[in-house]
């Protein structure tokens, strides 16, 4: 009954995405090796026969993006020359499509072979029961050459791990160096000290640029991911430990106090139906002075305002109190095989083929600095560290890169959870901004309605 309901429930879910999205910079994309290793099949080792593998597979991913979706099917086409008895459809949708598609689909079973994910969504497909272990190809790869947190946060309550990573991303603070030094302003620490010189700035620019958007649309996740972010720079969490939602705290009230304010005093109206998409476009565009999300907004700006490509860099998120370490909001982006496909093996074949570096790296390269490694040795890697955008913005990989080992997916602070997934994106908390702001609701009455809301739902699935 328990997986009976969890299936309703997620048909009703909306599509959410935590990536970065934007325009990237075409890079060309060297032709895939053909020394692949053999298919994962147990039967198959090695110095198997390239046409071992036999069968026809539906990959599904979310790289709408040229170069990204350049490189995944660059190296489809490489599988299937060293593979020729196997074809693998790719089908590209938005985060968003995707969400809805597969959600729908169960029903039908109108589902891939294979596909891209994202964490939250990791753990209602296991709740599902949609999705395969994938330990035995997480071994064959080499379970030692990935990052334990990514790996730890996909591995489920069964002690089996549902899903590979293939890269990792983090939601710092992103900020105009340009503007800081106009108004003789530092990289703020603090929240406070955040809204002063985003107030500084707003004020200063008379409308030109906004200190700080907020986005509240609520068919994306983005405003969850600002409250998650102030909480987690307290040492709090949007769930709490035995998995409740945690909206009526006193830190989460300041939080939501404190993004309603930041909206009031330093959004442009229209940001109340922002999603990922129309937040970040600001700030590509010079028109917004600080936003959080990851390394691809290096990728936006150079597409859009080549001109301040030297103005830009990122910090550590701030904090409540100084001094403080922030928590960080963190997504390792995985792949993940469906229990209804007929070839899991070319699925698995597939996936470790990808990792070869001829391939991966590229693939790294398509958005540089905005998709860091899964694996430990490729972080090191010359051909990979070759890349001018990494060289160029180093100080910033690293920023990012510090805050893989301090963040997590929003709601899994104590483990992955599908509490997690209907906290991203059931739009609860996009839901009660919106209420706040346009209804005039009190901060914590709408607090209050939205935790009870948050309960209901978990308890559905519990």
């Amino acid at each position: 009954m328990k997986r009976v309901i969890s299936l309703l429930l997620t048909l009703l879910m909306l599509a959410a995405c935590l990536t970065g999205c934007g325009n990237e910079t075409n890079q060309k994309t060297p032709d895939a090796p053909n020394n692949s290793s053999s298919a994962n099949d147990p039967a198959t080792t090695p110095d198997a026969p390239s046409d071992e593998l036999e069968g026809e597979i539906t990959f599904w991913h979310s790289f709408t993006q040229g170069p990204r979706l350049e490189t995944i099917q660059a190296a489809a086409d490489a599988f299937m020359k060293d593979h020729p008895k196997v074809k693998i459809n790719i089908e590209t949708y938005s985060w968003a499509d995707f969400y809805t598609k597969w959600t729908t689909g169960l029903a039908s079973g109108n589902v891939p072979d294979m596909s891209t994910a994202q964490a939250g969504q990791v753990v209602e497909m296991i709740n599902a029961d949609a999705i395969i272990p994938l330990d035995g190809l997480i071994d064959r790869i080499g379970r030692d050459r990935f990052y334990e947190s990514p790996i730890q946060e996909m591995t489920y309550a069964d002690g089996n791990c549902y899903a590979v990573p293939i890269y990792s991303h983090a939601f710092v603070m992103w900020y105009r160096q340009d503007l800081l030094d106009k108004y003789n302003l530092a990289v703020p620490t603090t929240w406070e000290e955040f809204n002063t010189a985003a107030t500084t700035i707003t004020q200063g620019e008379n409308g030109e640029v906004y200190g700080c958007s907020v986005p509240m649309g609520t068919n994306d996740l983005y405003a969850t991911c600002f409250l998650d972010t102030y909480v987690g720079s307290a040492g709090e969490s949007l769930l709490t430990k035995d998995r409740k939602a945690n909206l009526t705290s006193e830190t989460a009230l300041a939080g939501i106090q404190y993004w309603v304010d930041m909206y009031k005093n330093n959004s442009p109206a229209d940001s109340i139906n922002y999603n990922t998409l129309d937040q970040a476009t600001l700030y590509y565009q010079g028109k917004n002075a600080f936003d959080f999300n990851s390394g691809f907004h290096i990728s936006g700006v150079e597409a859009n305002r080549p001109d301040l490509m030297d103005s830009i860099a990122c910090a550590p998120v701030p904090t409540v109190n100084k001094g403080d370490q922030p928590d960080y909001i963190v997504n390792n982006m995985p792949l993940v095989v469906w229990k209804n496909s007929e070839h899991p093996e070319i699925c698995e074949a597939f996936i470790e083929y990808f990792y070869q570096p001829d391939i991966y790296i590229p693939f790294l390269h398509s958005v540089p600095v905005g998709m860091l490694p899964a694996l430990k040795e490729i972080t090191e890697d010359p051909a990979f560290l070759a890349d001018p955008t990494i060289q160029k913005y180093q100080e910033s990989m690293e920023v990012i890169s510090n805050a893989l080992s301090y963040g997590t997916y929003i709601g899994m602070e104590y483990g992955p959870c599908v509490e997690a997934g209907i906290l991203a994106n059931q739009r609860v908390i996009e839901n009660m901004f919106q209420d706040i702001v346009l209804n005039g609701t009190p901060v914590e009455e709408a607090a209050k309605a939205a935790e009870d809301q948050l309960n209901d739902l978990f308890a559905s699935v519990s």
